[in-house]
């Protein structure tokens, strides 16, 4: 099964300009009216912090299990045809997954896989689903699951 959510890229976009405009009109217009004394500071800084939110929380992710190996990737939505700075691509073999949990944080999402590696050690991967849809992660869940109850029955049987 593959998936993504690359149609949410057009609205993050959308997003970061809109905030951007926002922080040079209020700037602008808070400094001409001198409404407030000094508030246009603040605007300025709350609008910057909203821009690092949405730059944290908006990752491109892809899921694919088609073939002997499940394939995730998790990249950042802009300038990524340009630097690919913030990707994370981790190519699991199926029966190295033990489990996975989903994480949802109030504007927060994360997908933690969890593998055995060829030592038997185990590590975790983590991946930002924040922008991936209900209906969309339902699948991904499913499709972790149907593995992972393969990965038991060929243990015990």
């Amino acid at each position: 099964m593959r998936t993504d959510n690359r149609k949410v890229k057009n609205t993050i976009i959308s997003l970061y300009f809109l905030l951007v405009v926002a922080a040079v009109l209020l700037g602008t217009v808070f400094k001409s009216i001198e409404l407030f004394e000094g508030s246009s500071f603040y605007v300025i800084l709350g609008l910057i912090v909203a821009v690092v939110i949405v730059h944290f929380v908006a990752r491109y992710f892809e899921y694919d299990s088609d073939g002997a190996k499940i394939v995730i990737t998790n990249s950042g939505l802009i300038l990524t045809e340009f630097i690919n700075y913030r990707e994370n691509k981790v190519e699991i073999s199926k029966h190295k997954l033990i489990g996975f949990k989903v994480h949802d944080y109030i504007v927060y999402s994360v997908l933690v896989i969890a593998k055995e590696n060829s030592d038997g050690t185990i590590s975790k991967e983590r991946f930002n689903i924040t922008l991936l849809k209900r209906k969309k992660l339902k699948y991904v869940k499913q499709s972790l699951r149907k593995i992972i109850k393969e990965n038991i029955k060929h243990k015990v049987g």
